[in-house]
């Protein structure tokens, strides 16, 4: 199969559809009482995760 025919094709995508939601930002410090980064948020972005990434990344 060539790749022309590849449109022509129908998939399901079978599996749990997730929201993954990321945070951007700057670490100010560690923190005291264990060795994880404390962060500053500056920015979220929402994206589709699991098997609704895999279905808009086929899409």
């Amino acid at each position: 199969m060539d790749l022309s025919e590849f449109s022509k094709k129908r998939i399901l995508v079978v599996g749990d559809i997730m929201l993954d939601k990321h945070i951007h930002g700057t670490v100010s410090r560690i923190s005291p009482e264990a060795p994880v980064p404390i962060l500053k948020a500056e920015k979220e972005a929402y994206i589709p995760g699991a098997a609704a990434n895999v279905a808009n990344n086929i899409s």
